[in-house]
């Protein structure tokens, strides 16, 4: 990431995460006295990671740029997981460059394809910053009818924090709104000069209480499997998984697919609602 333009965002993310690791769990004694911060104290990391408390003082303050082996040797000390490494080095500016400007996301052709073969799974087409790009039948079913939200709020996660009905939808939604958080943050690292991210960050921010103390963890996580359970009007109970299907012609666009495994209840609950999608459909159409 481009320091001159997030100046203390790198150093935000490591007093996150060291505020999660306690003594104990990086081997150091722990005398049981009540320490004045919460997690590993700035010295403590400095002298795993072999490097001097002014220089770690100074990184954290955004006043410093750290060099590769030292960013490996934090890393290593802070626990850190391959996703939470590559976005600690794209903020340090360790990585590819992005570029300033992006054009408009057309949905590709072959993702538009497989999305109208899907008839019975619900599906949509995710792109930058989780907009919604298309759908199909069943995911408007499943989810809400996009067609009728005013194109500019067709984005996911604005979705999940504004709209009570999606809210009620999802019957452990601050774990699914964690998760949702944790790939906007991640996707938000990789492209650090999008003026329409850094919009929607800063109005779910002033909307929603959660979603400014969950970005302020500074989790990060990748859009690829998951599964949910919602309670759904018409086809009751379902507990489905979700594949993220990334397209070779633009790999910022993935096809999101919900399936059951067959021989479940979420299975038949899922023919039942593509059933009644198809009524529903022919009806509107016969109108």
């Amino acid at each position: 990431m481009n320091a001159a333009a997030h100046p203390n965002e790198l150093g935000e993310f490591l007093k996150a995460r060291r505020a999660e690791l306690s003594p104990r769990a990086v081997g150091l004694p722990d005398a049981g006295v009540k320490r004045r911060v919460k997690g590993l104290r700035r010295e403590e990391v400095a002298l795993l990671a072999s490097i001097s408390t002014d220089y770690y003082i100074r990184l954290e303050q955004g006043r410093r740029q750290a060099s590769a082996p030292v960013l490996d040797a934090l890393a290593r000390v802070l626990h850190l997981d391959d996703e939470e490494r590559a976005y600690m080095l794209e903020l340090a500016g360790k990585a590819a460059a992005q570029p300033r400007r992006q054009a408009a996301q057309t949905v590709q052709p072959q993702l538009r394809r497989l999305l109208d073969e899907l008839t019975i799974s619900p599906a949509l087409i995710l792109g930058r910053r989780m907009d919604i790009l298309a759908w199909n039948p069943m995911a408007a079913a499943l989810l809400t009818d996009f067609s009728k939200i005013p194109e500019k709020q067709r984005n996911y996660a604005w979705l999940l924090f504004s709209d009570p009905a999606m809210k009620n939808l999802h019957a452990h939604w601050e774990d699914i709104a964690r998760a949702c958080v944790a790939m906007l943050r991640r996707e938000a690292g990789r492209n650090p000069q999008d003026q329409r991210m850094a919009r929607l960050v800063g109005e779910l921010s002033m909307a929603d209480d959660d979603f400014r103390r969950w970005w302020g963890d500074h989790h990060v996580a990748s859009r690829t499997r998951g599964n949910k359970v919602l309670r759904h009007p018409v086809a009751g109970d379902l507990t489905l998984d979700w594949d993220a299907l990334s397209c070779a012609g633009d790999p910022e666009q993935q096809l999101v697919v919900w399936t059951a495994e067959p021989g479940t209840p979420s299975h038949d609950a899922l023919r039942l609602l593509a059933s009644w999608t198809a009524t529903t459909d022919r009806s509107a159409a016969d109108r």
